[in-house]
C-alpha cells in the first residue's frame, strides 16, 4: 500500500483560490469540497486541502501564519519537461500570482516558482537524472 499525502493550506477566499489553481490545470475532488474546503488533486498520491481560514483554525491551537509576511512552507511540484516549469509559472502569474525569484538552472535541475494568492510559495522543478553529478 502506498502512502497518500494531504497538505493542508489556509486560504482567505476559497472560490478565488479554486479559480487560480484551475487556471494552472489542477482538478478538484467534489467529494471533499464544500463552502469550507476543497481537495486539489496533484497526483494519485498527493493532494492539497485548501481550507478557509476559520475552518483551518479548527485543526490547530496555533495562530495561522500570514504567508505574505513569513514563509511557513515551500511546496515543490515536479515537471516532466523544462518547458513545463516555465509554463506553470506563466499560468500562475496570469492568474494573479507572482514570481518572487528568477528561474535557476543547476544543469541537472531547472526550477522556478510562484507565490499563490495567499502567499504560499510553490516551486516547480524539472530534473534530468542522466545529467545528475555522480556522488563521490
Amino acid at each position: 500500500m502506498s502512502t497518500k499525502m494531504f497538505v493542508n493550506l489556509p486560504v482567505k477566499d476559497l472560490d478565488r483560490t479554486v479559480a487560480f489553481f484551475t487556471a494552472l490545470g489542477f482538478k478538484f475532488n467534489p467529494q471533499f469540497t464544500d463552502k469550507n474546503a476543497t481537495c486539489m488533486i496533484v497526483s494519485e498520491e498527493a493532494f492539497v486541502m485548501l481550507l478557509v481560514e476559520p475552518f483551518f483554525k479548527g485543526f490547530t491551537p496555533k495562530p495561522i501564519s500570514d504567508a505574505k509576511k513569513s514563509t511557513e512552507v515551500l511546496l515543490c511540484l515536479s515537471a516532466e519537461r523544462r518547458a513545463d516549469v516555465d509554463d506553470m509559472v506563466a499560468k500562475a502569474i496570469a492568474a494573479g500570482g507572482r514570481a518572487p525569484n528568477k528561474p535557476q538552472d543547476h544543469g541537472f535541475m531547472y526550477q522556478h516558482g510562484f507565490e499563490d494568492l495567499d502567499g504560499h510559495l510553490w516551486e516547480v522543478a524539472y530534473m534530468d537524472m542522466s545529467a545528475m553529478p555522480a556522488t563521490p
